[in-house]
């Protein structure tokens, strides 16, 4: 079957190994394509890949021969999933693959937030020969055991997350509609979930009732010494709402590896640099190369399950 991966370049740096997919069929690699190339690309094809180009009515239209679209991605909120169905074209996902990256990454930023290891480095040059002592005491720091991580919700990521919160030593709490307890996690109503964290990391999927769910209210209902973590969806946040937090005090912190457009236009109110106690990173959480090679290795099995008729990760 022939076959489009529409972006490959978001996933592949030269270290990531597409035999698998070669063997599949023809194979067509484009590293980026513009949205007024995607038809064109897909014209003659009978399985698209893509990880962020959209997939629209339109383009089914112009790719009568088109049986699969496989999201490089766990997401698919830029494939028309009602057109895909009515066309009677297959869509699968790839679950799973960067569950230890993403928990790992969103570590890394509570990390630097609570152990600021970064700013502190970026002037040791220049502060620690001058310190009239042998330490330096400039930036505060603070210890994880004994404090309580908010997650908001328990998939696969957000359970390995809260894993490492336990190792280090944290109690951990997760959000929920109603009290209930997940395995030893307590799931605590809306007002006593963000009163109670001292981090909050969001780990839900966007839907229209998530979107924007940090908003001005919630933020105000944080710890003011609290920090917000995402690794999930940039539009579970208002941004604009959590850079007045930031620059008010409401909240300690925060750390995000994704924004609501991206990449951001340099106006994006969390790029101002007078914004304190924010780190970002760009959506690179997921990016490790060991998880971009399950990656390939998912849209592979995705394929071969196709065409042997079994329903593996589909969507659609």
């Amino acid at each position: 079957m022939k076959t489009v991966f529409l972006d490959s370049a978001t996933v592949d740096r030269g270290d990531v190994d597409f035999s698998g997919l070669q063997a599949e069929g023809p194979l067509t690699l484009h590293p980026v394509t513009s949205l007024g190339e995607a038809a064109g690309r897909c014209a003659e094809m009978e399985i698209v890949i893509t990880n962020k180009v959209p997939i629209d009515a339109d383009l089914l239209d112009a790719a009568p021969a088109l049986k699969l679209v496989v999201a490089a991605a766990t997401g698919v909120n830029h494939i028309d999933l009602d057109a895909c169905r009515e066309a009677g074209i297959a869509v699968a996902n790839v679950a799973d693959y960067s569950t230890e990256s993403v928990a790992q990454h969103t570590f890394a930023l509570i990390l630097e937030l609570a152990t600021r290891v970064g700013a502190i480095n970026s002037r040791v040059r220049e502060d620690w020969p001058a310190s009239p002592i042998f330490t330096r005491l400039d930036h505060p720091l603070i210890e994880l055991a004994g404090r309580t991580l908010g997650i908001v919700g328990l998939g696969a990521i957000g359970s390995a997350v809260g894993r490492i919160g336990q190792a280090f030593g944290m109690r951990v709490i997760a959000l929920a509609r109603s009290s209930a307890t997940d395995g030893d996690i307590p799931r605590l109503p809306d007002e006593e979930f963000f009163a109670s964290a001292d981090v909050i990391s969001l780990h839900c999927p966007l839907t229209p009732d998530t979107e924007r769910m940090i908003n001005a209210e919630r933020l105000g209902r944080m710890k003011p010494t609290a920090y917000l973590i995402n690794t999930g969806r940039g539009p579970l946040i208002d941004e604009p709402a959590l850079a007045a937090a930031l620059r008010n005090g409401d909240i300690g912190g925060a750390g995000l590896d994704v924004l609501s457009v991206e990449p951001p236009p340099a106006t994006h109110p969390l790029l101002d640099a007078d914004i304190p106690n924010l780190v970002i990173t760009p959506h690179t959480a997921w990016s490790p190369r060991e998880a971009r090679n399950r990656l390939i290795e998912g849209i592979v099995d995705d394929i071969r399950a196709f065409k042997s008729g079994r329903e593996l990760n589909r969507i659609v």
